[in-house]
């Protein structure tokens, strides 16, 4: 078992300041207005998004573990065809449903001609591709080459 952390890109860090400083000023920028729900509200949305951070990603025998603040989220590895790094020029354009930079890039997103992906990313430079039977998954470790090769896979495509 071997632990990646998830470097945080420039992106990441821009929009997480950003977003942290309108919501926590709104927040009390609300409350001295006097609307109690809508400053719980804006720190709620921060605390939130914050939990659901990425601090790195762990490589077992059977799954990929991503590790959030307080927890771990499971991708089992069953059915796990190719991993590959993604070229830092791909375009994310297309539909996205999750959490769009708000200390995280995750959720799922939908490109066309490429299809549905479950991404769970820090720094766009740094993506992986990891293609299943059925679903693809996008991670962001911060030595994808390594990360690759230590995946159970018996051949890699880089």
């Amino acid at each position: 078992m071997k632990y990646y952390k998830a470097p945080w890109g420039g992106w990441l860090v821009s929009i997480s300041l950003l977003m942290t400083l309108l919501c926590l000023g709104g927040a009390a920028n609300t409350l001295l207005h006097g609307n109690q729900w809508l400053s719980l509200a804006l720190v709620g949305l921060t605390v939130g998004c914050a939990l659901f951070s990425i601090r790195g990603y762990t490589v077992t025998p059977d799954a990929i573990l991503v590790h959030r603040l307080l927890w771990v989220t499971r991708l089992p590895l069953a059915g796990l065809q190719s991993a590959q790094m993604l070229p830092r020029s791909l375009s994310w354009r297309g539909i996205r449903i999750g959490n769009g930079g708000f200390f995280s890039f995750t959720g799922w997103s939908y490109v066309p001609g490429r299809g549905f992906f479950r991404v769970f990313v820090t720094d766009p430079n740094h993506k992986v591709l990891l293609c299943f039977d059925n679903r693809q998954v996008v991670v962001s470790p911060c030595a994808p080459e390594e990360f690759i090769h230590e995946l159970p896979l018996s051949s890699h495509a880089d």
